[in-house]
């Protein structure tokens, strides 16, 4: 089987636990504003590389001293690599085979069945949540979030380990009464390891110019370090578990 990727990086310390190879993958259904790699949304654009999964694993492998030295693994991201399942799911069945530990981060606007059928094979899964209310999801991504959220219960009943992602995106995403009531979700969730807050940065907009896209948010800052950890002890507080600001 083949899959279209965007990029790889061998050696990131910021996608899953310990080193990891991270595989970004090509296409995506959203259209996030915030989004820094809007490159990743066309699933055939002619800038992505294909690979079989021999090929892919052969790569993977070449890391594998760093993943047992630091707890590392593989981690497939994007762009939203669901679109891409069953190249993944390929994949994963070889990293089990060799040992390796397998994440995905993913926003879960997928089917139901996708991620069911990659939960056995699924280690961790880095889950974006975009807004807990589902209108304000529908205006900041260009879909509601009730698909999402279905899917982040379904991998808590499956027993797949959790890292929640969410961006501060100053105006948006901000509001104390919705990350109340995320956190309020997340407190239900006893596979939720950790919660990740990530400040909003425009450092891709130039890639919308590139591509011909109209980048909204232009004259929005990034939040200041002190607003972050105060959102992060509201989050903390009140879904009674560790936040942390990446």
């Amino acid at each position: 089987m083949k899959g279209k990727v965007h990029s790889i990086d061998t050696f990131s310390t910021l996608d899953g636990p310990g080193i990891r190879t991270v595989i970004f993958m090509q296409g995506c259904p959203l259209r996030c504003k915030y989004c820094h790699n809007p490159d990743t949304w066309a699933l055939n654009s002619p800038s992505a590389r294909e690979y079989r999964s021999e090929e892919l694993m052969e790569l993977i492998l070449k890391n594998r001293p760093y993943y047992r030295a630091s707890g590392g693994g593989v981690t497939f991201s994007g762009g939203e690599p669901l679109m891409q399942h069953g190249f993944i799911k390929e994949v994963f069945h070889r990293c089990r085979q060799e040992k390796i530990s397998t994440a995905y981060d993913s926003s879960l606007y997928t089917s139901s069945q996708i991620v069911r059928d990659l939960a056995p094979l699924t280690d961790l899964v880095l889950a974006d949540i975009k807004h807990i209310n589902s209108k304000k999801s529908h205006e900041l991504t260009g879909a509601g979030n009730q698909l999402n959220l279905d899917n982040l219960q379904l991998l808590n009943d499956s027993g797949v380990r959790i890292w929640i992602r969410y961006v501060i995106l100053p105006g948006w995403t901000d509001k104390y009464e919705d990350l109340r009531n995320m956190a309020l979700f997340i407190r239900e969730l006893p596979m939720v390891e950790r919660v990740d807050l990530l400040p909003y940065h425009s450092m891709g907009s130039h890639k919308w110019k590139l591509l011909g896209l109209n980048y909204e948010l232009q004259y929005i800052k990034p939040p200041s370090p002190a607003r972050l950890q105060e959102l992060a002890r509201v989050v903390s507080s009140v879904s009674q578990r560790p936040v942390y600001v990446i």
